[in-house]
């Protein structure tokens, strides 16, 4: 199956072809109100630890090691990805955040967690369950 995640910034104008609006990011962006901004949900639990992204803004770590350690997140806590899935299969995901440089930021290595999540979903529902059990039928006597 296909999904359609794509990324926004919070500033830029919401469209009606966004499907699902959700701000991931952990603070809530300055100066929006938030009737201004077509949320569907404010959904701070996939973003990156305050920890991790403290150290990123203070060049205690590259970006790369980042990159690792939130992938490691979000493999520690799959979980967290369950309510943005669930957008994304009913149609058209928006991940929005305040980042300056989209590219640069952690949305899409959050985009690719979940279109992976998605895939292994998918194929599990293909396999074949194991097969029924029939009752062992005893002839009548």
């Amino acid at each position: 199956m296909s999904y359609e995640i794509v990324l926004k910034r919070i500033y830029s104008p919401g469209e009606p072809t966004d499907g699902a609006r959700v701000l991931v990011d952990r603070l809530w962006p300055r100066g929006k109100r938030r009737e201004s901004l077509a949320l569907t949900e404010w959904y701070r639990d996939a973003s990156p630890s305050p920890s991790l992204s403290r150290q990123l803004r203070q060049d205690e770590i590259s970006p790369k090691v980042f990159a690792v350690r939130y992938r490691g997140e979000l493999r520690d806590h799959p979980e967290n990805l369950v309510p943005l899935m669930r957008y994304a299969r009913q149609g058209k995901l928006t991940l929005l955040s305040a980042a300056r440089n989209l590219e640069e930021s952690y949305l899409p290595l959050l985009q690719q967690a979940l279109l992976e999540a998605l895939r292994h979903e998918d194929v599990e529902d293909l396999e074949l369950a194991s097969p029924p059990c029939y009752r062992h039928q005893v002839p009548d006597e």
